[in-house]
């Protein structure tokens, strides 16, 4: 009998858990492959959400979290547990994905134990080392120490094979968080916040998701002052803003947004309600990566509030737009995607760049081939 291959899935907040969930399911299915679990636990009670829903029990959970913790602690801890793991099994292959902390960690944990490593969601870049901060360098680093990698689009295939990446090593999948989609997206979804299965249906949902670091402060503010302006000046739209839980995101929006007729502040969401919200909205307001991806499954208009994105392949698609954190772009933006019914149609209607549902299936398959040694090569996804 051939030996499975032990694949060990390591990932530690809500976003990793959301794209990395489908790859779990899809290695169980498999009967060569033995897929185990290592959770760093880098945010708790939001990872924890996506476990349940996806029906995932981690093998081994570091349960990092701690309140105020920095990025060197996160790092320190993730790296310490892991190489207590580490010690206690040796898997053949070891999957990160994307840009986080724990991302990071767990490449170099797998380095200086001599497993080989796959990066999924692999080549994204802005170009910029602070921008997003540190996910740039995060996913830059990564690269460095990967063996397999699987990159969502071909120009993020591109931005691999520039820095000198070899192409038997690269191969492109779309992304798992549309695979995610079909897990979590339903027509008769029923919402576990009894709030939002009483919304107006003669109000057009804007739906808002922001967090990262790059715009707490100044950037931030100026956010929230147009979002008020939007929520403010159109009368016909509730506005629904699930608030992270970091104070220095709650402190402005509580600020300029609290109380207002036309917004919904309310507690963050589990991904099931986010996604199910998401189908039902007309705009998003979102400096998040994986909400870029995802919307446009849906065919929602998406407005970035960020002055650069590493998924340049919405922007070139239409199914996003730019606007940064300037409160007069934001609302221009969006005044005119609530006036101009074909330009709401173009972005609603274009076709997303990033997967099919179908990444999951690709990355076993590239694995299983890696080790094979033999065999026709899977192919690439591609949008057309």
């Amino acid at each position: 009998m051939t030996k499975k291959i032990q694949a060990m899935v390591v990932f530690g907040t809500r976003p990793e858990a959301i794209k990395m969930a489908p790859l779990v399911l899809e290695l169980k299915a498999h009967h060569q492959l033995e897929p185990l679990v290592c959770v760093t636990g880098q945010h708790r009670e939001m990872l924890d959400q996506v476990l349940a829903l996806f029906g995932i029990v981690p093998d081994f959970d570091l349960n990092i979290m701690q309140s105020g913790q920095t990025l060197t602690e996160i790092t320190a801890r993730s790296l310490r547990g892991l190489e207590k793991v580490f010690s206690q099994v040796r898997p053949d292959i070891v999957y990160v994905h994307g840009d986080t902390t724990t991302t990071f960690a767990g490449a170099l944990a797998a380095f200086y134990a001599q497993i080989p490593l796959a990066h999924v969601e692999a080549g994204l870049r802005t170009g910029q080392k602070y921008a997003p901060y540190p996910e740039e360098l995060n996913r830059k680093l990564t690269g460095s120490l990967t063996d397999l990698h699987f990159a969502p689009t071909a120009s993020a295939k591109e931005n691999l094979l520039a820095e000198n990446v070899p192409a038997e090593q690269l191969f492109v999948t779309g992304n798992t968080v549309i695979d995610a989609l079909r897990y979590t997206v339903r027509p008769d979804y029923v919402f576990s916040r009894s709030e939002l299965n009483s919304l107006p249906s003669h109000k057009r949902l804007l739906l808002v998701e922001v967090h990262r670091r790059e715009n707490l402060g100044a950037p931030l503010e100026a956010i929230c002052r147009g979002l008020r302006r939007v929520a403010t000046e159109n009368p016909d739209v509730l506005m629904i803003f699930p608030v992270h839980r970091n104070p220095a995101v709650r402190e402005p929006v509580n600020r300029y947004l609290a109380g207002l007729e036309r917004v919904l502040l309310i507690e963050p969401l589990d991904v099931a309600d986010f996604h199910n919200l998401m189908q039902k909205s007309t705009l998003v307001f979102t400096d998040s990566g994986g909400v870029q991806e995802e919307a446009p499954s849906l065919g929602v208009p998406v407005l970035v509030l960020r002055d650069v994105t590493e998924r340049p392949e919405a922007v070139a698609a239409g199914t996003v737009t730019l606007v940064g954190s300037a409160a007069d772009r934001l609302v221009e933006t969006a005044a005119n995607l609530l006036t101009d019914k074909l330009a709401y149609a173009k972005m609603a209607n274009a076709i997303n760049p990033y997967g099919d549902g179908r990444a999951a299936e690709r990355i076993v398959a590239a694995t299983e081939w890696y080790f094979a040694k033999s065999g026709t090569r899977p192919e690439d996804y591609s949008v057309n």
